[in-house]
């Protein structure tokens, strides 16, 4: 008998569960022994993500909005809470819905969390600094948002789950974790989800112009899924309730990234294109991680010349398969 079989196994819900980082969050604690409720509205998620996991006694998938109310029956140890339109295009397209599952969505899960007395996570974003006039951006920063701009759903929405969070565990006493995640990239991303990162990819893999915003000088700092999936596990297992970055600190300009997703798909005809720049893009980001690596022992061990091969390798699949 191993030691995982004589230890009472853990409970912990994940929402947002069936999207790019709550499938490989289920496949984590599924690994760590832990009996996985993955929770899923399916807006952009997508059921092939988790649909390996069906077999297995300790998971289980509810299709359900956790803007309304939420039920889980028995114990919970932890809830992880992801659900949300992450992408500009998701989060511009679905407005309202965005700012419901940031403040009613993180609301209702508080609430399950205090009655279960469990641990719960939120993910929160680097958006929540806005266009910073700091750069790297620490966790004492405190943003540069326009709350009104198009951008302000996602980041307002982001602001107030932090708020209503420490407010939990300041007025409840609730053991709260506040994650701030900067932009990850791996396989399960959608190729279509207008981040520059799959975009990149699918245009070169298509032989289509590939698209940079602006000049292509603004900057962004890429975190492969699996280091950022460590952090958030470590982050969980911590005893520290302020939030803390996750993220990458390797900053690459835009257009640098996509003279490196070209040259790695050596046999693309793609050209670079120059469009206009978004209102309110931020200008730069990178993740100060000096109190992951204090607090966690955690940094980032895989290069972006990895990781993107191992993304490649995937979007080569998908559009395979896909066709």
């Amino acid at each position: 008998m191993n030691n995982k079989s004589k230890i009472a196994r853990k409970t912990i819900l994940i929402t947002g569960a069936a999207g790019f980082l709550g499938s490989h969050l289920c496949d984590r604690m599924i690994a760590e022994g832990m009996r996985v409720i993955a929770m899923d509205n399916l807006i952009t998620g997508d059921i092939k993500n988790v649909e390996h996991h069906f077999k297995n006694e300790n998971f289980s998938f509810y299709h359900h909005d956790v803007s309304k109310f939420v039920h889980v029956p028995g114990d919970l140890d932890y809830i992880l809470h992801f659900a949300s339109p992450a992408s500009p295009i998701d989060y511009l397209k679905m407005p309202i819905q965005t700012l419901k599952v940031g403040s009613l969505g993180t609301h209702n899960l508080l609430g399950l969390a205090k009655a279960k007395d469990a641990r719960m996570l939120i993910a929160s974003t680097s958006e929540v600094y806005g266009d910073p006039l700091v750069n790297p951006q620490n966790e004492e920063y405190w943003g540069n948002v326009n709350p009104i701009g198009p951008r302000g759903v996602y980041d307002e929405a982001k602001r107030f789950q932090e708020a209503i969070t420490m407010a939990y565990h300041t007025y409840h006493g609730l053991e709260t974790r506040i994650v701030r995640i900067f932009n990850t990239y791996g396989p399960r991303m959608r190729l279509n989800d207008g981040r520059a990162l799959p975009a990149f990819f699918s245009q070169a893999l298509t032989n289509k112009n590939m698209t940079v915003f602006g000049d292509g000088s603004q900057t962004r700092s890429f975190c492969y899924v699996s280091d950022l999936v460590e952090g958030i596990y470590r982050l969980l297992q911590s005893d520290y309730n302020l939030p803390v970055n996750i993220g990458n600190p390797d900053e690459i300009t835009i257009l640098d990234l996509a003279k490196e997703v070209k040259d790695l798909i050596r046999e693309s005809t793609s050209e670079i294109v120059f469009k206009g720049l978004p209102k309110d893009d931020p200008k730069v980001r990178r993740p100060d991680i000096s109190k992951a690596k204090e607090i966690l022992n955690w940094e980032p061990s895989v290069s972006r010349q990895e990781g993107l091969k191992k993304t490649l390798a995937y979007f080569k699949s998908k559009i395979a398969n896909d066709q």
